[in-house]
């Protein structure tokens, strides 16, 4: 069954977003400062989010980590501060939770209600503190098992304890929005029929052959997907995984997405240390070279 239209909290946006994942916050010894987005803009700032990766739940209830490390412990003290600033100047940042590393939903799929609070607790109370360094949303990024009941159950939490306002994405690969096998066990088009309307829109991975943007994005609209929550996501750099798309390629990909498809939801980009053209000495360019490419396709 399709997804039929629902309402979402949402609201519908004029230009597609233009979305960079950001999990490698240290190279070769070196904080990979993020403010070069800002401060290297020739004209319009590049992103309008900022997806900052990972945050695992592990074994130990409480026992949570971005990446290796306790979210707070003064590694990412600079980090936070850069959030801050960049939400000050209208880029909205969310934290990713989950992804390859497996256990995360898990947890939080179980039956056992006592069980799920354990877990649950420790992430909102982690997640009230990082609002105060500028977090808008969440990222769901289910790479295991997880019941359709235990997915709904966690974006009800998250909205009842943070509220309509609060972003909550999710970064399915392709052929989840494609029907075809995928990584997540529940069944995302039922999902955007039940909750669809505190889903802002999909993080979708058309790389690690999981679909290309080619062929894909063209059948998840044929299943009855709204565009404008379908973001095109992408590497960034070869060296990020496989089926990368060239620069030129994916600039020409998406004029004619935007042509086809104006309201179609933007490209995310995994990720941002070492984009190209730019590579690690101006990661940055990747998404004003995005920004522009989306705004002059109009």
């Amino acid at each position: 069954m399709p997804p039929t239209p629902t309402s979402s909290t949402q609201p519908l946006i004029q230009q597609p977003r233009v979305i960079l994942y950001h999990q490698t916050h240290y190279h070769d010894g070196n904080f990979v400062s993020a403010l070069p987005l800002l401060t290297e803009a020739r004209s319009n700032i590049g992103p309008t989010h900022l997806i900052l990766a990972a945050l695992h739940l592990n074994a130990s209830p409480g026992n949570i980590t971005l990446n290796d490390d306790p979210p707070f412990c003064a590694k990412h003290e600079a980090l936070w501060e850069e959030a801050g600033i960049l939400n000050d100047v209208g880029v909205k940042v969310l934290v990713m939770l989950g992804g390859a590393a497996k256990g995360t939903f898990m947890r939080l799929d179980s039956d056992d209600d006592q069980t799920f609070e354990s877990y649950y607790v420790p992430l909102k109370e982690c997640l009230k503190t990082m609002q105060g360094h500028g977090l808008e949303g969440v990222d769901l990024d289910v790479e295991e098992e997880m019941s359709l009941l235990g997915i709904i159950r966690l974006i009800d939490r998250l909205k009842l304890d943070f509220g309509q306002g609060f972003l909550i994405t999710m970064a399915p690969v392709a052929n989840a929005l494609a029907g075809g096998k995928h990584l997540s066990g529940f069944d995302y088009e039922a999902l955007e029929v039940m909750r669809g309307g505190s889903v802002a829109w999909y993080n979708t991975q058309f790389y690690n052959g999981w679909g290309s943007v080619q062929q894909g994005f063209g059948q998840i609209l044929a299943r009855g997907w709204r565009p404008e929550k379908v973001v095109v996501g992408v590497l960034t750099n070869p060296g990020n995984g496989h089926d990368f798309v060239e620069f030129e390629e994916l600039k020409a990909l998406l004029r004619m997405v935007r042509q086809f498809c104006p309201n179609f939801g933007g490209v995310m980009g995994w990720e941002y240390f070492n984009c190209v053209p730019g590579g690690h000495a101006r990661p940055w360019e990747w998404a004003e070279s995005m920004r522009d490419c989306i705004v002059d396709c109009q």
